[in-house]
């Protein structure tokens, strides 16, 4: 007889315990761990086998064993855990004993603040990845813009810089940053033409990613709303969510080679919009905005009194001649904050050094400025050994310029990607002009594509490729997926090859 498979014997036990998919995701976060609707629906279906520990959490809410749920063992248990039994009960409650008897303990939920937010780059994909991978599968990894496991490395006078300074950075900086760092950032904004740059108005943080979070913390109230662009990197629509607001995504145009649409920017503008957030060279699709497109942005924020927030890390990745723009430098009477940093630039993604400047019009945002010293003193200061490489890193030569001309190894890698793809039947793509990044569309008729996330998981079983889907960046259809183009060239030909056979068989 054949033995039953893990899907047979989980449609078996919730069937026995009562139980239906959303059930499983609210007792688990009960348990205060975390399962996704969609991860609940692959293993129900079948498509996707959980990593050992996600297995412990579905046989202790089912009431079996891990071992009869994976088919080891051939009876059902008899005995069903009471939250299996009685979904209604609190499945996370803890027994104590004490003097006086059994005292139930209280739950401890996840904030509600995190049910609509989404960071894709390392979610239920990359789950059923990390899956894949303990059970000894060798996965291409294309969803995350890292640099270092593909070999490029820090430039060897960061690395020398930091090494001799480690003694001198163990203690806590001023909460904004060293006075070196931050003087070397306010030359380099200079130099970039963004106005009113004084050094007070510099803050140094653990990578942009804690800044973004910090500086919407800093400015917005319960149900304010942000025009964010479409796709978009998703911690700026989390941010927002988590900060209480609502993230109102604005067009971003494929036929116009990923240039904002104004037009409909303007239209989703609000009484209770406050800020626009400009993504300039752009993650996921690397746009480079021109001039005329930067400035129709800062008339719409203009017209009506919005604030900038420019999110230009990619800044000194610019490929083909084209020229970045810094849209402070545009808006002297406007409100901006521009953020940039280290990781990308100088390959060191893991030193977390990033930093924000304030700028333009700072008399309209005194109260804002307060509540971002506020935050930046509560976390006492970013970490001090990466701030002591910003001024040898962001002074002299620039080692990263050899990657981005002609015969470098991200210039030439981004022209192989996109004639590759472009080659594949179904799959067009527009050349990215800056950072690691393609955002390919997929002719979703031709391969009956109704679910992005499933796609993902298809090509990683088939073929062990990890992609981020176009979902993953807030984007509206199923259509788009982004690759990262910074493994060797040889690794980049395989996987296209892989990608052309896959594309050439499957449909969804």
């Amino acid at each position: 007889m054949a033995r039953e498979t893990f899907q047979t014997r989980l449609k078996r036990a919730m069937e026995s315990a009562g139980l239906k998919q959303v059930d499983l995701v609210r007792i688990a976060a009960e348990r205060g761990a975390k399962l996704g609707k969609s991860q609940v629906s692959q293993y129900v279906s079948g498509k996707v086998t959980p990593r050992r520990d996600v297995m412990e959490l579905l046989a202790g809410v089912l009431g079996v064993t891990p071992q009869w749920l994976m088919g080891a063992a051939d009876a059902m248990p008899d005995d069903v855990a009471p939250e299996a039994a009685a979904p209604q009960a609190p499945s996370a409650s803890r027994q104590k004993t004490t003097d006086q008897g059994s005292v139930t303990m209280r739950e401890f939920k996840k904030s509600n603040k995190l049910d609509n937010v989404l960071y894709d780059v390392r979610g239920p994909v990359v789950d059923e990845a990390a899956r894949m991978e303990e059970d000894g599968a060798r996965i291409l990894k294309l969803n995350i813009g890292n640099p270092a496991p593909f070999g490029f490395r820090a430039p060897d006078e960061v690395v020398y810089d930091m090494r001799q300074q480690l003694t001198d950075c163990e203690g806590y900086s001023d909460s904004r940053g060293l006075f070196a760092a931050r003087k070397a950032i306010m030359q380099y904004a200079q130099l970039r033409n963004i106005p009113n740059v004084d050094m007070k108005h510099i803050y140094t943080g653990n990578g942009v990613s804690e800044l973004i979070q910090l500086s919407m913390h800093a400015l917005i109230d319960d149900g304010d709303e942000v025009l964010v662009p479409s796709p978009d990197y998703p911690l700026w629509t989390a941010c927002v969510t988590l900060a209480g607001g609502h993230a109102v995504h604005y067009v971003c145009d494929e036929q116009n080679e990923w240039n904002p649409d104004l037009a409909d920017m303007e239209s989703k503008v609000t009484s209770r919009t406050k800020a626009i957030v400009v993504i300039n060279p752009n993650n996921p699709t690397g746009a480079v905005y021109s001039k005329e497109v930067l400035e129709g942005i800062v008339e719409i924020a203009r017209k009506h009194q919005l604030m900038i927030f420019a999110d230009e890390i990619y800044d000194r990745l610019i490929m083909d001649g084209y020229q970045h723009i810094s849209i402070a430098s545009l808006a002297p009477d406007l409100p901006c904050v521009t953020f940039s940093g280290l990781s990308k630039s100088h390959m060191v993604c893991g030193y977390r050094v990033g930093w924000m400047v304030l700028s333009g019009n700072l008399r309209c945002m005194r109260d804002f400025i307060y509540g971002v010293n506020m935050l930046s003193n509560m976390r006492l200061c970013s970490n001090v050994p990466a701030q002591s490489i910003v001024q040898t890193a962001l002074g002299g030569y620039q080692s990263v310029n050899e990657y981005i001309r002609p015969g470098g190894r991200v210039y030439e890698q981004r022209n192989y990607v996109y004639e590759a793809l472009n080659a594949i039947d179904g799959i067009t793509a527009v050349k990215p002009k800056a950072a690691f990044y393609i955002f390919p569309k997929m002719d979703v008729k031709k391969f009956n594509i109704t679910d992005d996330e499933q796609f993902a998981l298809d090509l990683l079983h088939q073929k062990k490729i990890l992609i981020t889907r176009g979902g993953g960046f807030n984007w509206g259809e199923p259509d788009h997926f982004r690759i990262v183009y910074l493994p060797r060239m040889e690794v980049l030909r395989e996987s296209m090859e892989d990608l052309a056979d896959f594309f050439a068989h499957y449909r969804q």
